[in-house]
């Protein structure tokens, strides 16, 4: 029997933009709503806390900064793919984020006339990275989960693993899950829900996300009958620690690092005059495997390649005040000191630009459900996201997403019964997962799902690499039924939330892949090999992808252009 709860309003994800949202609404409403927070992890460590470099904003109009040329310089990194009407409301909303912020008690770091300090970043024409040290999206989660501590509006649930979002006639109906301390099935019923549960990253083997990080809400999403929009574009990070894929920030070039190849060259020089180093991230990312690929790389022990991030010419004194846990990291997992040594680096999979289809207040397609972060695709970032855009993206649509939640709550209906035979068969798909037979292995498919994603859906894509990935992701998802779940308990059962979580990764894969090969242009951090220039005559709109029996359908619809007409990306 499964354990049924009600709150007003469920928050699927307890990061950056489930923490803004869950403030907004108890600050609308205080005591006059029940929040219910949904977190697979202890609450406190969702991957925002892994963001680092800065969150950028307009702050400094008197030193030359403007909202309009944050705008432009948005819109052209995502190469023209971001809704321009969307990149109006970022720019106007999230300084006014920065000051909340402070005014909440964020250590913001400060420069030397006590403002608030900014840093340059990559694709940025102005240094608008607002930072905390080196560690601002763990500042910014603390700062918020303080406030929230303000209003007797919440209760929190760690641990619980979310399978199904329930939907009926159109509404939100529910959530299932499966509580990790208990064992117990547990059902979460309310008028409304944000899904805000992050990316999906973890589709890659070399890349910066914690392993938690499972597109979890996008995939349920997706199979619950919402599209998932723009999702052929991942991003990948320029400096991936190798050899295990951890963060080395875009602050460390922002704070004057070098990339240099085996020649001692500042290798960018040849592909981004104007910006070097600080050139937007796809292009950066593109540059560093051209290196690789012509032999001017250094050889590395996992079998690949690396180039080498430079910091030796700032000093100690700015490392360790600006960059501390960058040294912190490097000294811990490879015994190198970034103020004496180069860090080895090489692009690694880092962001998700597509997700859950939202309007410009997070509303989704579905009566009642929202989403806001990561996990959603409000078009902000279109085909490429600008460093220090996303910390920027969850505080400002948690904020708009709260607040329109706020407002539609008292006029949204009382939570809508479950669908007949929902619970039942969200908990026999789970039994039937517990019960498999056979002789795959669920963790040998992990890491084949993830092997071919890293070598056939990288930084450069040819459609025969990603026809051959998609062959492969079918094939894992075929072997994955044939793969049984040791631990046949229900108590801490990571066996089976790996299990569930490999379902997730395929079914993202599949989008992911399916459209990258559908799309046959290259642009920001999709590059076709075979399909090099960017074609607006047939492929300036976003890809929408539905659940269909034989895999995604795909549908476009435009992209929202009233400021700038596409022009060619130059750096």
């Amino acid at each position: 029997m499964a354990r049924e709860l009600q709150h007003d309003v469920v928050i699927l994800g307890a990061g950056l933009a489930g923490l803004r949202a869950a403030v907004e609404i108890s600050r609308r409403l205080p005591g006059r709503v029940d929040i219910g927070i949904v977190s697979k992890v202890q609450l406190m460590r969702a991957h925002s806390v892994c963001a680092e470099g800065g969150t950028a904003a307009v702050l400094r109009t008197d030193l030359g900064d403007s909202r309009e040329l944050h705008a432009w310089d948005t819109v052209k990194g995502s190469d023209f793919l971001a809704d321009q009407d969307v990149v109006r409301t970022f720019v106007d909303t999230i300084p006014t984020e920065i000051h909340r912020l402070d005014h909440w008690g964020i250590p913001w770091t400060r420069d030397e006339d006590g403002y608030i300090a900014q840093r340059p970043f990559g694709g940025h024409s102005y240094p608008r990275a607002t930072l905390a040290a080196d560690k601002t999206g763990f500042f910014e989660m603390q700062t918020l989960y303080d406030q929230l501590q303000r209003y007797r509006s919440f209760s929190r649930y760690d641990e619980l693993f979310v399978t199904d979002i329930l939907v009926d006639g159109g509404s939100f109906a529910g959530l299932v899950g499966l509580h990790a301390g208990s064992g117990e099935t547990v059902v979460i019923r309310g008028k409304a829900l944000l899904i805000a549960s992050g990316g999906g990253g973890t589709l890659y083997g070399f890349t910066t996300y914690s392993q938690t990080v499972t597109g979890d809400g996008m995939a349920m999403a997706y199979r619950a009958g919402l599209p998932l929009e723009d999702m052929e574009f991942l991003q990948f990070h320029p400096t991936g620690l190798v050899p295990n894929g951890i963060l080395m920030t875009e602050a460390c070039r922002g704070e004057g690092g070098y990339l240099r190849n085996n020649r001692g060259e500042r290798f960018m020089e040849a592909y981004a005059p104007k910006l070097m180093e600080l050139a937007p991230r796809d292009m950066v990312s593109r540059a560093e495997t051209e290196e690789i690929l012509a032999g001017r790389g250094f050889p590395a022990s996992d079998g690949g390649d690396y180039l080498e991030l430079d910091l030796t010419h700032l000093g100690a004194d700015r490392i360790n005040t600006r960059l501390p846990l960058i040294r912190e990291v490097t000294i811990k997992f490879l015994g190198l000191d970034p103020i004496e040594r180069p860090i080895p680096i090489r692009p690694v999979a880092h962001y998700s630009m597509g997700g859950i289809e939202t309007d410009i207040t997070g509303r989704t397609r579905v009566a009642g459900i929202w989403a806001a972060g990561e996990a959603a695709c409000v078009s902000l970032h279109g085909a490429n996201r600008l460093g220090s855009n996303s910390t920027a993206e969850c505080l400002v649509w948690g904020g708009i997403a709260g607040a329109d939640i706020a407002a539609a709550l008292p006029g949204l209906p009382a939570a809508a019964p479950l669908p007949a035979g929902a619970v039942e068969a969200a908990e026999d798909r789970v039994g039937g997962v517990l019960a498999r037979g056979g002789t795959e292995n669920l963790y040998e498919l992990r890491r084949q799902l993830r092997a071919t994603m890293d070598a056939r859906v990288g930084v450069f894509r040819t459609g025969d690499d990603l026809a051959a990935a998609l062959a492969s992701i079918r094939e894992i998802r075929r072997r994955a039924a044939q793969a049984p779940v040791a631990d046949k308990s229900r108590v801490y059962n990571s066996n089976l939330v790996h299990a569930l979580e490999l379902d997730n990764l395929v079914d993202l894969a599949e989008v992911t892949v399916a459209g990258a090969l559908a799309r046959e242009e290259s642009r920001g951090a999709h590059a076709r090999r075979d399909h090099p220039t960017r074609d607006d005559e047939r492929w300036l709109a976003h890809t929408l992808a539905f659940q269909a029996v034989d895999g995604p359908r795909f549908e476009h619809k435009p992209v929202t252009i009233d400021m700038w007409r596409p022009v060619e990306r130059k750096y």
